[in-house]
């Protein structure tokens, strides 16, 4: 069997309201998918994580100029191998970003590719699943002003409470005292200590502001504080691991088992968080849990891509072996993100519908779903 073909389609869909993270503001929402196919007929998809202010087309054409020429008549069953080529390529000049986000599609295609070939999900030919059903936790509360909207995020809170989100992400970065204000009325208006928050600032603070505001969260229940500083203050993110009482996270930003090696070996993150989208994808991601379960250091992957993303991270999360066994082990969460996007519910023949709380991991083969092309045709922009 042999790569025969692989397609590239690059979606955009403005926002009917744009919103923004610390970082930003969001006016409309991107995927770069590949769909790999085989001389057989067999056939897999993956996807590239666009960052929320990345244009897709970046991702696109590392695919299309420096890594597509390198795998095509390739055996699409080589993972392993391919990712390494492709890996040796690109890394005088894509160690990290859209390239490696590009290495992330066309693997995450070809475990599926490979799932679809032996009518096996991914999980299983990883080794298996730790676990059937995954809890979500609910991403949100961005800002359509900026600042002086805490009754509004504790809203949004109560929402995703009533829709049956037992732990919820809270955006900050909008300045210490807003963000505070907002966590107090999040606080206040849940009223419920079984409820988990996380917070993201999305690397918004210095270390001095990110110290204070840590102190400031430890009266919280805070299951982590993500992205405190920028990605690459790793001396920071030592630093406030080793002076707060809350466990740090981060690593949405960073890539390949040689970078979270880095992060781990220092001291930086209580919690890793690479995204399948942009850390080198499926392969990468098995080679980053290892190096982290090695260490002790638990694995929580970051998701804010479409269906494809989701599913391949859900694949993933179900063979995460747990960081500190015991009976009562803390397990992995999903990250369901709740703002606009049409390439998540739509993309998919059967989306994802949570059930006592809980999503189950696909059970089909490869990373368990079915594109639905009227979609992707619907929002194809090249």
């Amino acid at each position: 069997m042999k790569i025969s073909d692989i397609d590239i389609f690059i979606l955009k869909s403005p926002l009917k309201t744009p919103f923004a993270f610390s970082q930003g503001c969001v006016t409309q929402r991107s995927a770069t998918l590949v769909r790999i196919s085989a001389d057989d007929g067999c056939f897999g998809w993956g996807e590239a994580f666009a960052q929320g202010l990345e244009p897709p087309e970046i991702a696109a054409a590392a695919i299309e100029h420096a890594l597509k020429p390198l795998i095509m008549g390739e055996d699409p069953l080589q993972a392993s191998v391919l990712w390494e080529n492709m890996y040796t390529r690109v890394r005088d000049y894509g160690r990290t970003g859209s390239v490696m986000s590009a290495v992330s599609a066309l693997d995450i295609a070809l475990w599926d590719l490979a799932g679809r070939f032996h009518q096996q999900p991914v999980h299983r030919l990883l080794g298996g699943a730790f676990r059937r059903n995954v809890q979500p936790y609910a991403t949100g509360f961005y800002r359509l002003k900026g600042r002086g909207e805490a009754s509004r995020l504790a809203e949004e809170a109560v929402r995703y409470r009533e829709s049956g989100f037992t732990a919820m992400k809270v955006k900050l970065g909008f300045g210490i005292r807003d963000d505070l204000a907002v966590m107090t009325a999040i606080d206040q208006a849940l009223s419920d200590p079984s409820i988990e928050l996380m917070v993201d600032c999305n690397g918004a603070y210095g270390r001095s502001e990110a110290l204070a505001l840590g102190r400031e969260l430890e009266q919280f229940n805070i299951r982590w504080y993500e992205e405190p500083v920028a990605p690459g203050d790793i001396d920071g993110y030592a630093e406030l691991r080793r002076r707060l009482n809350i466990p740090v996270a981060g690593g949405e930003n960073a890539h390949t088992p040689f970078g979270f090696s880095h992060l781990i070996s220092v001291g930086a993150i209580d919690i890793a968080q690479p995204d399948v989208g942009s850390c080198g994808g499926i392969t990468a991601m098995r080679n980053i849990a290892a190096v982290a379960h090695a260490n002790r250091v638990m694995v929580n992957p970051h998701v804010w891509g479409s269906a494809v993303a989701q599913a391949a991270s859900l694949q993933v999360i179900a063979n995460l072996p747990n960081a500190h066994p015991s009976l009562f082990a803390r397990q992995p969460v999903l990250e369901y993100d709740n703002s606009e996007h049409p390439f998540r519910r739509q993309l998919v023949t059967r989306p994802w519908e949570m059930t006592d709380g809980m999503i189950a991991v696909p059970e089909g083969p490869g990373i368990g779903i079915e594109v639905r092309m009227d979609t992707v045709e619907r929002y194809r922009a090249g």
